[in-house]
């Protein structure tokens, strides 16, 4: 199993010692995932938190019209799992999905509490993901109630430029908030102003 990527996300936050590092090791689970493979769906429970070593996925709600509604996008280097579902054991209402074909470690629920009781280190770096998530969220809720469609777009450009070629236009517009003819729009609107 490489651990490598997850050891030195980590230590961007606080360094971690070898002690801390083999024990962090024990508690991961490696998977490959398939193009469009969930880890989770609507009405099971997130037991998982993921770390996405190589790939791309989508976390999203279905509404009762069968429309997709994109929450976050996660790649390399980064986090994802429903936190509401894996902290109070209850269905999830979302699905995540892989995007790309991947490969990701996973943490269990109590593996987590393990090193947050056991290892102070690990309590306060998960805190920092966890706040730097609210703070991300806080500013796209923000976003969607006082900025344009147009606004939105580029700001996800400038914030996302790695995800930008990676995902379709389809899933961007979910993402905003749109529909992918009025993004089509927008983007003919920016380049016409260029």
């Amino acid at each position: 199993m490489n651990t490598q990527p997850i050891i030195d996300h980590l230590t961007s936050y606080l360094p971690l010692k070898e002690e801390e590092i083999k024990e962090l090791e024990t508690k991961l689970l490696e998977r490959n995932i398939k193009r469009k493979q969930f880890i989770l769906q609507e009405g099971d429970i997130c037991k998982h938190y993921t770390f996405v070593v190589k790939g791309c996925f989508k976390m999203y709600k279905v509404d009762k019209n069968g429309n997709e509604h994109n929450l976050q996008f996660t790649i390399e280097n980064g986090w994802i799992g429903d936190l509401g579902s894996f902290y109070s054991n209850k269905p999830s209402e979302l699905y995540i999905e892989a995007m790309e074909s991947s490969i990701i470690l996973q943490i269990e629920k109590k593996n987590l509490l393990h090193l947050y009781t056991n290892y102070l280190v690990f309590n306060r770096i998960f805190r920092v993901l966890v706040e730097n998530a609210f703070i991300r969220l806080q500013k796209r809720v923000l976003q969607n109630i006082s900025s344009t469609a147009e606004e939105r777009y580029v700001d996800f450009i400038e914030n996302y430029p790695s995800l930008f070629n990676r995902i379709s236009n389809v899933q961007i517009a979910s993402f905003l908030g749109v529909t992918p003819e009025f993004l089509s729009k927008i983007r003919k609107d920016l380049t016409s102003k260029i």
